[in-house]
């Protein structure tokens, strides 16, 4: 393995060893506290435009398993403790080292991660360069932003995907980013899922009839996506949605809400959400680095908040026939806690109320 630097915005510099693809990466610096699921981790469109830190100290060593990707692996690259170079898995098809390879992206191992998690919980997320050129990566760190990620994330063309069993369902999938269990944890219902662009219009959805629209998780700013968010407004109240992560801060935009960015985000599969309409707390997987403002909530009720730092994680529009989540009920991976909330969505599209 060669050396090779991680620069951050401010000038901090940590050096490590090379692995994956020999080149260069700049991008937004986030850290996961996931003990396991680093494959669906490096396949979650969420982190496009974002170099990924891994908390735990191993990672590989259970290697890269195919059949457990949520969708491509957009992220820019990718930082750990120790890279295991000789994975034990009955199930594993490469090792992490060969993954990152064949897709170009670069990892750097040999890190002090408790160090740099430190830096983001205390600084917030900040921009970073993966190189070999210590002056020259901090200034491409410097000038980055995370910009149109969903378009480069989403689907080129709809696909349909039919339902486990009997047909009950035909469900709308918008794809901002959307991970691959979404459509299982439908189909396991009986829905007949279309995924779409996120480029679709409201009049082509309706045309289509659906029982219900799902609305996925994806990257980057909700505030950029303006023609999304007027689809959406479009939508409300014409159809039964569900809004996951993203869609969550879009379909608050579109009813008339604001967003905010968090200083370091929620990422992880042990984030500790409260029902706000019961007495239960669950624990949640979640990958976002943007909330929704809970006072800005006018036309919908807050049905979760996060239980560490009391932010929006949940919305009921009755009136509008939608609800939303911030967190991931299909966690894929992490708990299965809230998977209920899939069965929300087909009571719904029953004709049930909130």
């Amino acid at each position: 393995m060669e050396k090779g630097y991680l620069v951050l915005q401010d000038g901090q510099v940590f050096e490590g060893l090379r692995f994956g693809g020999d080149t260069g990466a700049i991008g937004e610096l986030v850290f996961t506290t996931g003990m396991c699921g680093y494959v669906e981790t490096l396949t979650d469109p969420s982190y496009a435009g974002q170099i990924v830190l891994q908390t735990y100290p191993l990672i590989g060593n259970y290697g890269i398993i195919q059949e457990d990707f949520e969708g491509a692996c957009c992220i820019k690259g990718y930082v750990v403790r120790e890279c295991c170079k000789v994975p034990s898995n009955f199930r594993t098809d490469c090792g992490l080292d060969a993954f990152l390879k064949e897709r170009h992206i670069p990892g750097l191992c040999g890190v002090d991660t408790r160090e740099l998690t430190r830096i983001i919980r205390e600084y917030g997320v900040m921009n970073a360069a993966i190189c070999n050129d210590v002056e020259a990566g901090l200034a491409a760190a410097s000038a980055y932003s995370v910009t149109g990620v969903v378009e480069a994330v989403t689907c080129k063309t709809s696909s349909l995907h039919s339902a486990e069993g009997e047909e009950r369902f035909r469900v709308a999938l918008l794809d901002y980013g959307a991970k691959r269990n979404i459509i299982r944890e439908l189909q396991k219902r009986g829905c007949a899922v279309t995924v779409l662009p996120a480029g679709a219009s409201a009049e082509d959805i309706l045309a289509m009839s659906p029982d219900g629209v799902m609305l996925s998780n994806g990257p980057g700013d909700p505030a950029e996506n303006t023609y999304q968010i007027e689809q959406i407004r479009k939508l409300l109240g014409k159809v039964p949605i569900f809004g996951i992560c993203l869609g969550h801060q879009l379909t608050a935009l579109a009813a008339g809400g604001s967003t905010f960015k968090l200083k370091y985000g929620h990422r992880g599969a042990n984030q500790p959400v409260r029902d706000l309409n019961g007495v239960r707390t669950y624990i949640t997987s979640q990958n976002h680095g943007y909330a929704v403002d809970s006072d800005s909530i006018k036309q919908g009720k807050i049905s979760f908040a996060n239980a560490n730092d009391g932010t929006c994680e949940g919305v009921d529009y009755p009136s509008l026939r939608a609800f939303t989540v911030q967190f991931h009920p299909e966690a894929c991976g992490g708990p299965h806690d809230t998977a209920f909330l899939f069965d929300r969505f087909t009571s719904l599209m029953k004709g049930g109320d909130l």
